[in-house]
């Protein structure tokens, strides 16, 4: 055979290899990032024009979570916000919209003690994202809720931020026996 053959031949088995790992590298990408986030990853991919630019997008959150300096609450602040919680949950009884209002203000500062910017919403939420994608979703669903006003929907709305809350700042912000209180207070607020 001649060169030309044989150059051929290696420049075929070249492409092949550069194209089997480059799928292999993709895969593991999409691997790596479908872990990661979880639904947020479906989420952000239905919401995309392609996959490509799903997994740019995702990849760029994570990269943008690693510059930032995030810390555990201490005890002390992890009390103090715990128990402004709990005042943001009996606000409800009398001002249900008050209190989504505070609560999501409650939110935005513990993120900011603990290292997230809290810049716009939907920033906010994709940086979130990164390392609470199981419960970001709830916070979007809490900002549409409480854009409607109405009594039921605001409660829904304190739901789905509690899930969030409770995430960040490490642990249930609220007993068993809180949660019955606060349902009954509710429930007596409807009536």
């Amino acid at each position: 055979m001649s060169t030309w053959v044989w150059i051929a031949i290696a420049v075929g088995v070249a492409v092949i290899v550069i194209i089997g790992l480059r799928q292999v590298l993709a895969h593991r990408r999409t691997s790596h990032l479908r872990e990661r986030f979880g639904p947020e990853y479906d989420r952000t991919l239905e919401s995309a024009d392609n996959k490509r630019k799903a997994e740019a997008d995702l990849a760029d959150r994570e990269q943008r979570r690693d510059e930032f300096d995030i810390r555990p609450l201490s005890a002390a602040a992890r009390e103090r916000y715990v128990a402004s919680w709990q005042g943001t949950q009996i606000q409800f009884v009398d001002d249900p919209a008050a209190a989504v209002s505070a609560a999501e203000s409650l939110i935005e500062s513990v993120m900011a003690e603990r290292g997230y910017p809290v810049e716009d919403f939907d920033q906010r939420a994709d940086d979130l994202s990164v390392d609470y994608p199981d419960v970001v979703e709830n916070y979007r669903t809490a900002r549409d809720l409480s854009r409607k006003g109405e009594t039921e929907d605001l409660r829904r709305a304190m739901r789905c931020q509690r899930m969030l809350f409770e995430q960040l700042v490490g642990e249930p912000a609220e007993t068993a026996e809180t949660a019955e209180t606060a349902e009954t207070a509710e429930t007596a607020g409807r009536r």
